[in-house]
């Protein structure tokens, strides 16, 4: 007599499937383009790209119009060794599509992260989010070096592996101190993020830079300016705070906004409370416009950004 067999015995033997190949970064590019809004872009960039042996993977696209609009489109692809191929695509796609609508547009590699300078005084918050982010790999970018004026930060930029130079300022030495930093970055870097830098950086930096700057700041902004912006919003009885990241132009903080945040508070909060909590939406809302911008999500128009 044979005895009964357990239930499961005449199942069907289960294997898991092999995992699938990671996507090399090596074959993922970007495609950034903008121009005035006319019929046949988007058929344009796909005919050119399928033309080229590329696979769209993500699209994302804006008008500010329908008619006499302002077009924005960001696309990624996968094509084998594109990496190689961006001087290629660059010059073939001016030829056949970007000179016949009048795009600026952008090639680059998922391969290549962006070269990021960041500047900071004695706050470390922000610093450390972006060079945490960036240690874990949730924010893809080459730290190159950080910069303060200040020496307190040093321990926590090198505690990364990322090289921290202190370059004093002060109201006498301000021109030479500028002069300095743009020696180790004007050519070196992609991006400079300011992360908490407590110091004005004149027309004649942002110009000589050759690359943009993004800076962070409370949202109070063009109320409490100055020194103990918290206080100031404890005494008038705030019920938001917040944060801006934008983009750093000659008219201090006014330049073309990335991202924002608020988080709701109200008359229990102290002082250090509404700067703790303070601290922690400029951290979030500045590395993700950083991120954004690594990602070359972020495109300025006017005084305005499109994320795509």
């Amino acid at each position: 007599m044979v005895p009964d067999q357990p239930a499961f015995a005449d199942a069907p033997l289960v294997t898991t499937a092999p995992a699938a190949e990671p996507v090399r970064p090596h074959d993922i590019g970007r495609l950034t383009i903008q121009c005035a809004d006319q019929p046949g872009i988007v058929a344009a960039v796909a005919g050119f790209l399928a033309e080229h042996g590329a696979n769209i993977t993500e699209l994302g696209q804006f008008s500010t119009d329908s008619e006499n609009g302002e077009f924005f489109q960001r696309t990624v692809f996968h094509c084998e060794n594109v990496a190689d191929r961006l001087a290629e695509l660059d010059g073939d796609f001016a030829a056949q599509v970007g000179r016949r609508f009048g795009m600026t547009y952008t090639f680059t590699s998922a391969a290549s992260p962006k070269r990021v300078a960041i500047m900071v005084s004695k706050y470390d918050h922000c610093l450390l989010e972006l060079l945490w982010r960036n240690k874990r790999g949730d924010l893809d970018m080459d730290i190159t070096l950080v910069i303060s004026n200040h020496e307190d930060l040093r321990a926590d930029a090198e505690s990364f592996g990322v090289p921290f130079v202190h370059i004093p300022v002060s109201r006498a030495n301000k021109a030479e101190a500028e002069a300095r930093q743009l020696e180790l970055l004007a050519g070196n870097v992609d991006l400079v993020v300011m992360a908490r830098y407590m110091q004005i950086l004149s027309a004649e930096f942002l110009s000589a830079v050759g690359c943009p700057v993004i800076n962070i700041h409370h949202s109070f902004l063009p109320a409490f300016a100055g020194a103990g912006p918290y206080l100031k919003a404890k005494e008038r009885g705030v019920k938001l705070i917040g944060a801006t990241a934008h983009y750093a132009t000659a008219n201090l903080d006014e330049g073309p906004i990335i991202e924002q945040d608020v988080v709701r508070v109200s008359h229990r909060e102290s002082v250090a409370e509404l700067e703790r909590r303070g601290a922690e939406v400029e951290r979030s809302v500045l590395a993700r416009a950083v991120q954004w911008h690594c990602e070359d999500r972020v495109m300025t128009y006017g005084n305005s950004t499109t994320i795509l």
